[in-house]
């Protein structure tokens, strides 16, 4: 199953949370980078990538209820 069919079956509550604890994680990622303590460059893309799909799928649905 892709990350996008795992993420729409989550509840709005569960999306918000989701969204919180993603965006805490980026933060993270970015004061490891700022720092050179990142190991894996590629997880702050993976991170917003993430981002994207939950805000675009919390979009679809705002606009479904419209």
């Amino acid at each position: 199953m892709s990350k996008a069919n795992s993420i729409r079956e989550m509840s709005d509550e569960q999306l918000e949370h989701e969204l919180r604890e993603t965006q805490q994680s980026l933060f993270r990622l970015r004061l490891q980078a700022a720092t050179e303590r990142n190991d894996v460059p590629s997880n702050v893309r993976k991170m917003r990538r993430n981002i994207a799909r939950i805000r675009t799928i919390q979009r679809e649905r705002e606009l479904a209820k419209a």
